[in-house]
């Protein structure tokens, strides 16, 4: 059995979230467009911006590695995409639309948050203090973003989705 160590495994899991980002990108047009809220638009609008840095953010990362960017495909980002797009068909247009959405992104953004605080980490440990830097940049971003779908869902969504028709 071949000996893997932490330097594969934070080069697997850099490659999960590379593909991961790239999915999440391609949702963020689809949640704009089913947000009834404008403030909730935008926020996905600039996610999707920050979302492009992020992207390149890890191409760096790669570059840093002396590896091409690649992909592995991530069954968990996947699921959490699947379970959202679900959420919108079954609420999408009702009072509890938005809540869904918020739902759907914040589950999204944990999934990064816990894979960019592991790969923040194992950098720090293989001594990749600029990809950690990086690494941490991102984190910091995904951090916001869920503080930010919190207070929107805080002073609206949940409140326009008790209400009924």
């Amino acid at each position: 059995m071949e000996t893997k160590g932490l330097d594969d495994l934070f080069l697997e899991t850099l490659k999960d979230v590379y593909y991961a980002e790239q999915e999440i990108l391609g949702s963020l047009q689809e949640l704009e467009s089913a947000a009834e809220s404008e403030r909730l638009r935008e926020a996905f609008r600039h996610h999707h911006s920050e979302t492009e840095g992020q992207i390149v953010r890890l191409e760096q990362v790669f570059g840093l590695l002396g590896v091409e960017p690649d992909i592995k495909k991530c069954d968990g980002i996947e699921g959490i995409l699947k379970e959202g797009r679900g959420a919108l068909r079954e609420f999408g247009g009702t009072p509890a639309g938005d809540a869904a959405l918020i739902a759907s992104a914040q589950a999204v953004e944990h999934y990064e948050i816990t894979r960019y605080g592991t790969l923040r980490r194992w950098a720090g440990l293989l001594g990749l203090d600029k990809a950690a830097e990086l690494l941490g940049e991102t984190l910091e971003e995904e951090a916001l973003t869920d503080d930010l779908l919190t207070d929107i869902a805080d002073a609206m969504a949940n409140v326009k989705a008790t209400l009924t028709e």
